[in-house]
């Protein structure tokens, strides 16, 4: 729908505030029987407040679920729903009733004679379009260097829980050639793109059946598809519901099958949003945007080489080695007493590790504060392991997708080099040891060398990471007096 202003006119967003109540139960109307618009009606009435507030309410003669078109480009639910118009204007509104027997539609036409400008006294409005002395509005693109730009998580969730994009992930694709400008004025969004647009494999399947086949799987991974934005579109702020709705079908680049989108946070220098695919109903999709000026890449400091030993026995209450961990048990503990104080480790206290069932990618580590390490004089990680037998070795577990080979908790460690400047992909470039086969129920001094990689410069991290990952199976090992040495 669009709304139809006088020409001239300051158009402006129209704010859309739904308060659905229950639905009414479907049970005294005959199964079966299609409803028809004779038997749908409703009311609209202009809030005490402002008569560019208004009440709709389903007077049907029937029961139903009503569904609302409010004119602009927003939508309700529910048995009552309220508006706000700040300019005047013409507005088609439809009810749509859904019965046991089918659905069926009206259409009135809703008249705001009068602007009310006091409706548009939202920090919300200035921060997305600029305001209304931006006349040439307000761009956003990606933020394609900070971490976490782009990403995914469940659902239920409202985090990227399950991956996160690093600085630049996706320069080589289509997604960074977007941009989004906003204007107060004539409720309008420009999208501009390379002619392309980024997607996933079911995102490109949903787009071919919508006749937009032509697609190409560009070096970042999943799908570019052939895609150009109409000249203009209008857009619709919910303020009191912190989303945003684009007309006409239109995304933000990356297509997830929706035009609705959840606004987690804005200001005058980041809009972080939340989409909800439609296409994909487990996932959620994440987009940090920037003004299109603010978006220059960074220009980090260049970290020293440093070739500094690194030694942890966690026998002191206060550690020279600080571990942090990912995903890992409740009964992980940096002091934890020795369950063998015999043989090559007699010492008191220990580190506990527990892998956590029900997790991928349990694992601890140590980042190095503002330097990289000097690998050419400095490539060997040194530590005590215990690996107890009553662990479960046998269950075959769940695991993080297809391209996990291996289901079972193993007796067995590995080590690993990481650039912790890459965030959640780290593992692409890493360096991993990984030591098979670790005997039961004795320590045992493992040395793991890295001088194959003494050329690296990048290296700032260390990971350790028992029973293997990528299965949820969990257990408990130990390690102690860690060394990172020539």
């Amino acid at each position: 729908m669009k709304n139809i202003f006088k020409t001239g006119m300051f158009a402006v967003l129209a704010i859309i505030l739904v308060t659905a109540c229950e639905p009414q139960v479907i049970d005294d109307y005959e199964l079966g029987t299609p409803p028809s618009a004779e038997d749908l009606s409703f009311s609209m009435e202009t809030a005490a407040e402002s008569d560019n507030i208004i009440n709709f309410t389903n007077t049907s003669s029937i029961p139903g679920v009503a569904v609302w078109d409010l004119g602009n480009g927003s939508t309700g639910k529910g048995q009552d729903v309220e508006a706000q118009y700040p300019l005047k204007g013409s507005f088609e509104v439809s009810l749509t009733l859904a019965t046991s027997g089918g659905t069926a539609t009206i259409t009135k036409t809703l008249d705001i004679a009068e602007n009310d400008m006091a409706l548009l006294d939202n920090p919300m409005y200035t921060q997305l379009t600029g305001g209304v002395d931006a006349l040439e509005g307000k761009t956003w693109v990606f933020d394609q260097y900070y971490a976490g730009h782009f990403g995914v998580g469940p659902i239920e969730s409202e985090s990227a829980d399950w991956w996160n994009a690093a600085p630049n992930d996706k320069l080589e694709c289509s997604l960074y050639t977007n941009k989004f400008t906003f204007k107060q004025i004539g409720v309008e969004m420009i999208w501009e793109n390379n002619g392309s647009i980024y997607t996933n494999q079911p995102g490109a399947d949903d787009l071919a059946s919508k006749g937009y086949t032509n697609a190409v799987a560009p070096p970042a991974g999943d799908v570019d598809v052939e895609y150009a934005p109409n000249d203009s579109y209008t857009f619709s702020l919910n303020t009191s519901e912190a989303t945003i709705t684009l007309s006409d079908g239109a995304f933000m680049g990356h297509y997830a099958g929706t035009s609705t989108y959840k606004i987690l946070s804005i200001s005058d220098t980041e809009m972080y949003l939340r989409a909800a695919s439609t296409i994909e109903p487990g996932n959620a999709w994440y987009y940090r945007f920037v003004p299109e000026e603010l978006n220059v890449e960074p220009v980090a400091p260049e970290l020293p080489l440093k070739a500094e030993p690194l030694e942890e026995n966690f026998e002191d209450e206060s550690f020279d080695v600080v571990f942090d961990g990912q995903e890992m048990g409740d009964l992980t503990s940096y002091q934890y007493s020795n369950p063998a104080p015999v043989g090559v480790n007699t010492s008191p206290k220990v580190a506990l590790y527990q892998k956590k069932a029900g997790t991928f990618y349990s694992n601890m580590f140590f980042v190095a504060d503002g330097y990289k390490f000097d690998l050419s004089a400095q490539n060997k990680v040194t530590l005590k392991v215990y690996i107890p037998s009553y662990n479960d070795y046998e269950t075959e577990n769940n695991v993080a997708g297809s391209w996990i080979s291996n289901t079972k908790l193993l007796p067995a460690l590995a080590v690993k080099l990481q650039n912790s400047e890459k965030g959640d992909m780290a593992w692409e470039t890493q360096t991993e040891i990984i030591e098979n086969d670790i005997v039961f129920d004795k320590w045992v001094e493992l040395t793991f060398d890295f001088s194959g990689v003494a050329d690296r410069e990048d290296y700032d991290k260390i990971v350790v990471q028992f029973g293997m990952e990528g299965h949820d199976g969990g257990g408990v090992f130990f390690f102690d007096d860690f060394h990172f040495h020539e």
